[in-house]
Order: structure tokens, then C-alpha cells, then sequence
């Protein structure tokens, strides 16, 4: 759909180098009440382009800055005499460009290593960047609340803490600095003995060896914070209210008049954009297309068709395609081969139906795609993200020349899920399907590892039901009033293609193996492993294995992500 604009004048701009995370950046920033918009990390930074802009983030990157893949930043980023805060590759390209010296690690730097800060004496030879740092600082401090730091009610000369402070940072890194450049001060340091905290002595440069930006990060969103207003001096006043009237307002400049055809799946993002378009144009200029695929949840087609019915839509299509797509991916048994024979089969079934609709030429195309299967996919804001995994709506070949050719609109493609569930309450869509966990595109043909078959889909069917209904019915150890799936930010079973043997009373059972993936995390990027309790998870594969008869063992996927991914496939 494009960057959506903001029309106020607060805002900061963040330079992307490839990062998985550099969206979630901005999604922090956001979050704290201030517009962001991201750019690639080479764009020419024209009058224009920094027009409003009261600070400028640099953001991580999978290359190193001494090797020709990675990206440079236009040199007026230096020039322009804005605040810039580094981020991990970005305080590396600050220090490279400017004199210093970035090495590889004889170790790679990953995961939570501890930090310590400590203030530094100065002379005071720049009292205005004095001011600053004693702001960025107050950050790091514990005992500086949010609050505090966004309304500013911490006078410099009171936030500069006595004493070395120390926190757990998280880090992702396989090189470090080993010279800083001319008029850099290190501020804080690594368990490890690299520099962590790095601040220019008189320019408006911050740097970070570490992600502030991912929740694991202790007083991540604190040292943003301190950037954000005690550095840039920008004042809150985005809210998620405003990004609904900004697309609105592009959806209907776009659009017009024309019919509009939504791929939906009864998944959180597919229907909080369905909302987004029936809350926006005219119901009539709407269509809604759902492809039972074979390959869904149980009673899913039931469950959507009385979702969007009560959302006011007028043109609802039920594609009953199970058939065509299991014949399409019989045999396959490689994910992304999987994925994109699925993203390509979407469209073509898309592509027919639009015929048989008699839907114009004229007609858009609109996706629920969100911003991480976009970065995942290598389709981030720059050049430089590495493909994770094809999405089915992003990577597939027919889907890309869509995009291309301009017929297609994501209106939610700068957005991570929880911020569509806030979108999906803003828009009054069911609480039900707001809090839903999340759905693959590509349904159980990536959670049936290996070769896809009716009968393996209908095993898998059953035995995700039961996980997922005993989830809803559980009570959380912490809160008698949440449930167990209320808990968990996803949750789902996966069919493994191997045999175990087992016992059916008196009789050798060989069945199907089946582990159980449950995680907790805020957007998806980061993910940990739910502590369930051991009872329940007892209970649970009890349950699955004396119910589906065809399933002889039951697992518990014990992986975080990194360095696993939340899906299987």
C-alpha cells in the first residue's frame, strides 16, 4: 500500500539496513505516542525527506560494514546536525565511517549479556550535548520511570545517576568495535569487555551495541524513551486512532470507486482488514473470498462465514477448493516448495473466481499481510533482509508480479499483530477473533511436516481442536479469570513424519507423533517457550492420545526464537 504519512510534524526517521527487528523499532517508538517512518538504509536524505524529522535511528543489519555487502548511508546523515542513535550495525557504520575500527569477534555476542553503564566526568566544553547525555543516560536508570522520562519532569542536572548501572541488554552480533572513532566516549561496556554504550564527546551521536527494540532487552523501551524525547525533544501525539484515519483516507484515494477482492482466511489479520475495508468504502464495492482449502482449522469455513456476516459484508464467496489443493502439493514434501505452490494456487483459483465474478480489470487485490511476513520473506523497507522463510501471500512468483504491476493493497503491511488485535478492537471486530492465535496462510500444510494427505489433515484437525479447546477451558496458575490460551500468544500442534511404537491395551500400536507448540511473546519477532504446568500437559497428551487413535505420541517443542522460528516450516 505504501508508507502511510503522518501529518505531524513529530517524528523520527529510521534508516533501515536490513534488520529482522528494524520495524519494531518504530513499532516501540509508536508506542511511546511518536510517528516514525521508516527508509533503506542508502536513500538520499533530500530537504524533503527530513522534513519535521527531530531524530534519526540507524538500524541493525545481517552484514558486516567492512565487507561491500554493506549498505552506507547517505553522507548527509552526518551533516544534517540531527540526533542519531546507532543500533548494533548502525553505532558500527557510525564508528567505521568516522575513523574507528570494527572487527569480527572471536566469539559472536548473542542472546541476554549483561551491560554495565557508569556516567563519565566532563568538563563541560559543550554544555548543550552535556544536556543530552545526561537525558540518554537517565534511561539506564531504574529508578526513572516512563512516564517520567516522556514528560520530561527529570532536569538534566538531576538525571545523571551516581554509580555504575548494570542491566541485562540483548545482543546479536558477530562483530564489535575495537577502536572508537575520533571524539566517541565509551559509556558502557559489555560482560565480555566490548564497548556497549558509545556516545560522540560534542556531536549529537548515540550508539547501542545491543537491541533496545526486543522485548527481552531490560529498559529497552526506557532508552528509547530518553532518545526519543530527552535527545529529539519530540512530544507524544500518535496514537493508532490516527493510523486508521491515514489508511483510510489512502484507501479511498486509491481505490475510488473500484470493487475490491480480499483473500480471507477468518485469521486475526485477514478480518481485521476485511474490517478496515467495509468500515472504509462502500460494502457493495467489497468482496470477500474464502477458499476452504482443505487444509483449515476445524469448522473454520462455519466459523468465518459467521464472522463476516456480522462485520456487514455483502459479497461473501466459498471457494470449496479442497480437492484441487491437495493434488497441487501431493508428494511435496519441501516447506518452501510447499508455500509457494500454495501462494501461486491462491491466485490462480483467485484469478478464476475474479472471472467467473465478472469482477473488472480494474479491480485491487487486497491482502491482511503484516510487516513480519514481509521482512521474513526479504521484503523489508531496504534491500538487505535475508530471507527467513517465503510467505505464501509475499514470496510466490504470481504474487510478486501482482505486487509489481500495482494491484495489490496490504493495508496493514507496517503493522505487527498485536498491533492489528488494537486495530481489530478499534474497528469493533468480535473479541472472539480478535484474540485468536495466529493462523499460517498455508494452514496444516506447514504444520504436517513432510507430505500433506487428507488423512494426515484430518488427524492433525482433530488433535489441534482438542489442544486448542482444553487451552480455552483451562484456568491460568496466576489469574483464575484468564485462561490457559489467554496466556499464550500461540499455540498449536504439528504432525511429524515419523512412526513411534506404542501399546493400546493389549496391543502393539504404531502411530503418528505429535508435538505441541505453545509460546508467549508481544509481536511475533521474539518468541519464549510457555512454562506450562507439568498437569496440564500431562492431561492434554492423555486426552489427544486416548481420542485420536491414529496419534501414538505426544511432544512439547521446547524452542525459543531465535533460534527457532514460531512455525515448524
Amino acid at each position: 500500500m505504501g508508507k502511510v504519512k503522518s501529518g505531524s510534524t513529530t517524528r523520527i526517521l529510521i534508516l533501515d539496513f536490513g534488520s529482522q527487528t528494524t520495524q519494531l523499532i518504530g513499532r516501540r517508538i509508536r508506542d511511546l505516542g511518536v510517528y516514525t517512518e521508516i527508509i533503506p538504509g542508502d536513500a538520499p536524505l533530500e530537504e524533503k525527506t527530513l522534513a519535521g524529522v527531530q531524530g534519526i535511528v540507524l538500524s541493525g543489519s545481517p552484514e558486516s560494514v567492512y565487507t561491500p555487502e554493506g549498505t552506507v548511508p547517505d553522507k548527509g546523515v552526518y551533516a544534517c546536525g540531527l540526533p542519531l542513535l546507532g543500533i548494533c550495525y548502525g553505532l558500527q557504520r557510525m564508528t567505521f565511517d568516522q575513523g574507528g575500527l570494527v572487527e569480527p569477534l572471536p566469539k559472536r555476542e548473542y542472546g541476554g549479556v549483561g551491560v554495565t553503564v557508569s556516567a563519565r566526568e566532563r568538563q563541560g566544553e559543550n554544555p548543550e550535548q552535556e544536556g543530552r547525555i545526561r537525558r540518554f543516560l537517565t534511561g539506564f536508570d531504574s529508578s526513572v520511570s516512563i512516564d517520567n522520562i516522556i514528560e520530561g519532569k527529570m532536569l538534566p542536572e538531576q538525571s545523571l545517576f551516581r554509580g555504575p548501572r548494570t542491566f541485562t541488554a540483548w545482543m546479536s552480533h558477530g562483530d564489535t568495535l575495537t577502536r572508537l572513532a575520533p571524539g566517541f566516549l565509551e559509556y558502557g561496556v559489555s560482560v565480555t569487555g566490548f564497548p556497549a554504550v558509545v556516545i560522540h564527546n560534542t556531536c549529537p551521536w548515540f550508539g547501542l551495541q545491543f537491541h533496545p527494540e526486543v522485548t527481552h532487552c531490560e529498559r529497552g523501551t526506557a532508552i528509547l524513551a530518553a532518545f526519543v524525547f530527552g535527545v529529539c525533544g519530540c512530544k507524544p501525539g500518535w496514537t493508532m486512532e490516527k493510523y486508521v484515519e491515514e489508511v483510510r483516507v489512502s484507501l479511498v484515494s486509491r481505490v475510488g470507486n473500484n470493487p475490491v477482492l480480499l483473500l480471507i482466511s477468518g485469521g486475526v489479520d485477514s478480518t481485521v482488514a476485511g474490517a478496515l475495508l467495509l468500515k472504509t468504502l462502500d460494502p457493495e464495492q467489497v468482496h470477500l473470498m474464502y477458499m476452504d482449502t482443505g487444509l483449515m482449522r476445524k469448522d473454520e469455513t462455519k466459523t468465518v462465514e459467521t464472522t463476516l456476516m456480522r462485520l456487514g459484508a455483502r459479497h461473501l464467496h466459498i471457494i470449496h477448493c479442497e480437492t484441487e489443493f491437495l493434488s497441487a502439493i501431493r508428494g511435496l514434501t519441501d516447506p518452501e516448495t510447499k508455500r509457494k505452490v500454495i501462494g501461486d494456487l491462491f491466485i490462480t483459483v483467485e484469478e478464476r473466481e475474479l472471472r467467473r465474478l465478472g469482477l473488472p480489470d480494474s479491480s485491487f487485490i487486497v491482502q491482511g499481510t503484516l510487516y513480519t511476513d514481509l521482512i521474513e520473506s526479504g521484503k523489508g523497507v531496504g534491500k538487505k533482509a535475508h530471507i527467513i522463510k517465503s510467505h505464501h501471500n509475499v514470496g510466490s512468483p504470481l504474487v510478486d508480479a501482482k505486487r509489481k504491476a500495482g494491484r495489490i493493497i496490504e493495508p496493514l503491511d507496517r503493522l505487527y499483530k498485536d498491533e492489528v488485535r488494537r486495530l481489530g478492537r478499534i474497528l469493533g471486530v468480535d473479541e472472539e477473533v480478535v484474540r485468536r492465535h495466529p493462523f499460517p496462510g498455508p494452514g496444516l500444510a506447514v504444520r504436517i511436516l513432510g507430505e500433506v494427505t487428507r488423512e494426515k489433515c484430518e488427524i492433525l484437525r482433530e488433535a489441534d481442536a482438542i489442544y486448542i479447546e482444553e487451552l480455552k477451558r483451562r484456568r491460568s496458575p496466576g489469574s483464575q479469570d484468564r485462561c490457559l490460551y489467554d496466556e499464550i500468544w500461540q499455540a498449536f500442534a504439528v504432525l511429524l513424519p515419523i512412526r513411534s511404537v506404542g501399546v493400546a491395551g493389549d496391543v502393539r500400536k504404531y502411530g503418528w507423533v505429535l508435538a505441541l507448540r505453545a509460546i508467549t511473546s508481544a509481536d511475533g519477532m521474539t518468541a519464549d517457550v510457555y512454562p506450562f504446568p507439568p498437569r496440564d500437559l500431562l492431561e492434554i497428551s492423555t486426552l489427544i492420545t486416548n481420542t485420536v487413535k491414529d496419534i501414538g505420541r505426544v511432544t512439547y517443542d521446547i524452542s525459543s526464537k531465535p533460534p527457532a522460528t514460531i512455525e515448524w516450516e
